[in-house]
């Protein structure tokens, strides 16, 4: 009916009742009926209009979205409805279960661990066995159209259409339903975008014509996150209140269905109480929608929710290191681009805060999927260099008051040249009956100052293919003249003397000065090459002719720079992965390509001039020519203050760094690169060499 046909009419029952109004002879009872029939008139007309520009709005911003989608991905459209049909049609029962046990091996086989998100055991529920409050617990709070959708929320999706349009194309996020999000945590990567939501939806869909509605509420409890690497609800009932799924009283399951939502924000270990909130808005929306009695409503939010101790994860450092491998492999396979360069602080901060979260999602993935990871750790290498730390160090006896932990500490890696892996990581010094000690593995996670031993990458290296040579003349000039306002550092003076004499006696005005010429935007991006991930824009300075980084380097990284010069220049990613296998025993591990970082003669140059650190400069005192035939050449490394001591040094066979200091920084005066970490360095080397060959460098 047009506009003027409505309005015609309204305006014809309003003078009948005009008329009926005027009539005296008992026309009440007519006027009362002809009355309420024009307020319903008038009602339904106002509530037409409305909706027909509600209904007639999301259409058109539908549309738009759909014209942009369209225009922007249409002839990705059938590649993505294929990937779904693919993804769909090949899946099982089995690629919902979260409870598999993933293996960690040595290179010799031996089995290093075994993680699981369920302790171990299978911690899958059916559907029968799933309480019936969960069930409505997740339906009210994020799919109340779940028994009856056919994957996706159609209201849903008009409201993210009008968030798109918006948002000018920056949001596309939300109205998830169920099945998108269980499609989402198996079959998707976790990037925000439109294609990843495109993908979600087709899956979904595709997902709702091939199972049962209670097949699919079954997959998505057992598969939800419930943070600390727990997924499934049988998991997180025994892990955060001791007891079985079956046992959980109505509020203790609205509790854990909270989790999901935001698993790290409402980690139960972490913050018990955060959960609370989001508990008492599940039971409204479940009283509401009739799942509950008022009484039971009022009575599950009086009850108390007591979350048990959280039981320690206990690894060894070579375990540590093989799973923080792993996971950063599958944040690569999974999508995740790493980044090595920043424009700012915030910039970096901001990655930083994508790393982890991303890393804490791979890792909880690592736990459940039943992977198989082989490794090149060596666990009779590992020992060797383990004992190395630990006897150098013992006459260090002091503990931390709170840990009981040793507060001078050390880190060691040793890098295979051939193969550019990984084969041992010491984080630390090793005490008995003390599972702490190893909840910080300082090969990979302790970064710090790196002093003098990270001059041959990024100054001398760099330096040698900028046109210098062993025998170019630099100048030992005063940094801390250097570094005043103002200062014109080309006409500082200072001690004459080759590069290769600078080198081997550390002379830190001269590495200034070469530094000075060359800039630290030419030689700072040899690091970034090489995957050191804390170099910030900060660094950028001429103080990192010293080792002064802002957040500084790992035994990992500096251990892989050398074995860089090593093979010529040629950097190999230092994991120690070297194969990772699915469930269904399909490899994932592809190695990365070798990439070159320093030219061949440049490396080998800077080798050359390195072995004279151990002959007649600031490493001599360790006699390793007097115990060994094998070549070696290495750089010693001091902070200010000797608050951190470095050894990093190769043989034609191995690289290994060592640091040596305390964890909260602080003075030990007889710390310096040339004593403890020359010290466990030799003793690691002499270790990994014996009954080779002497051969030099290439």
């Amino acid at each position: 009916m047009s506009k003027k046909k409505q309005k015609q009419k309204r305006q014809s029952m309003l003078a009948q009742v005009k008329r009926a109004h005027q009539n005296q002879d008992g026309a009440d009872r007519g006027y009362g009926f002809q009355l309420v029939g024009a307020f319903f008139c008038d009602f339904f007309y106002y509530l037409w209009h409305t909706l027909k520009w509600i209904v007639l709005t999301g259409i058109i911003l539908t549309a738009a979205v759909s014209v942009f989608l369209f225009i922007k991905y249409g002839d990705d459209y059938r590649s993505f409805a294929r990937e779904a049909d693919e993804v769909v049609s090949a899946s099982t029962a089995q690629d919902f279960r979260m409870d598999e046990i993933s293996y960690i091996y040595a290179a010799d086989g031996r089995q290093l661990a075994a993680l699981s998100s369920g302790g171990g055991k299978s911690s899958y529920l059916k559907y029968e066995e799933i309480p019936k409050d969960a069930v409505n617990a997740f339906i009210a709070i994020e799919d109340r159209s779940f028994w009856r959708n056919i994957g996706i929320d159609v209201k849903g999706i008009m409201r993210v259409a009008k968030d798109f349009v918006l948002s000018r194309g920056d949001s596309m996020a939300g109205a998830s339903t169920i099945t998108q999000q269980l499609s989402r945590t198996i079959y998707l990567t976790r990037e925000r975008s439109i294609v990843r939501k495109i993908k979600e939806m087709m899956i979904a869909i595709r997902l709702t014509q091939k199972y049962s509605k209670n097949e699919i509420m079954e997959f998505y409890i057992n598969t939800a996150c419930f943070s600390n690497g727990i997924y499934g609800l049988e998991a997180a009932a025994k892990a955060f209140l001791g007891v079985s799924a079956d046992e959980l009283s109505l509020s203790q399951i609205a509790y854990l269905c909270a989790i999901p939502n935001r698993p790290e924000y409402f980690n139960p270990f972490n913050h018990p109480k955060r959960a609370l909130e989001r508990r008492d808005k599940i039971l409204k929306d479940m009283y509401d929608e009739g799942y509950i009695s008022k009484s039971a409503y009022q009575e599950a939010l009086k009850e108390k929710i007591k979350i048990k101790k959280a039981s320690s994860e206990f690894y060894n450092y070579e375990t540590t290191y093989a799973v923080y491998c792993a996971v950063e492999y599958l944040m690569r396979l999974h999508g995740f681009e790493f980044r090595y360069e920043f424009t700012d602080e915030a910039d970096y901060k901001a990655y930083q805060e994508s790393y982890e979260a991303a890393y804490d999602l791979e890792k909880k993935d690592l736990y459940a999927k039943g992977y198989h990871i082989t490794t090149s750790i060596k666990t009779d290498t590992q020992r060797a260099l383990q004992q190395a730390l630990d006897n150098n160090l013992a006459f260090a006896t002091e503990t931390n008051a709170q840990t009981n932990v040793y507060e001078l500490q050390g880190a060691v890696t040793a890098i295979d040249n051939t193969t550019g892996k990984v084969i041992a990581a010491v984080g630390g010094r090793s005490q008995e009956n003390l599972d702490n000690v190893y909840s910080l593995n300082r090969a990979y996670q302790g970064y710090r100052q790196p002093g003098s031993s990270i001059k041959p990458l990024v100054v001398y290296a760099p330096a040698l293919m900028y046109g210098y040579t062993p025998d170019t003349t630099v100048y030992d000039i005063d940094v801390k003249a250097a570094q005043q306002p103002g200062v014109d550092i080309s006409g500082l003076s200072g001690s004459a003397m080759s590069l290769r004499s600078a080198v081997e006696q550390s002379k830190n005005g001269a590495a200034y000065s070469v530094l000075y010429d060359i800039k630290p935007s030419y030689a700072l991006p040899f690091l970034t090459q090489m995957k050191f991930d804390k170099i910030v824009p900060s660094d950028y300075t001429l103080s990192a002719a010293l080792g002064g980084l802002t957040y500084g380097a790992t035994t990992v990284q500096m251990a892989s720079g050398y074995s860089t010069l090593v093979n010529q220049g040629e950097y190999r990613d230092p994991t120690c992965i070297t194969s990772l296998k699915d469930a269904d025993g399909k490899e994932l591990y592809k190695e990365e390509k070798p990439k070159v970082v320093y030219t061949a003669e440049a490396s080998s140059v800077m080798l050359d001039i390195l072995k004279g650190v151990l002959t007649n400069g600031t490493a001599r005192s360790m006699g390793w020519s007097s115990v060994s035939d094998i070549t070696a050449a290495g750089k010693t490394g001091t902070t200010n203050d000797s608050k951190d001591g470095w050894f990093c040094g190769v043989t034609p066979y191995y690289s290994v760094a060592v640091w040596i200091g305390y964890d909260s920084p602080r003075t030990l005066e007889s710390l310096y690169g040339s004593s403890y970490p020359a010290n466990v360095w030799k003793d690691s080397m002499l270790y990994l060499t014996q009954g080779l060959g002497s051969v030099d460098f290439n």
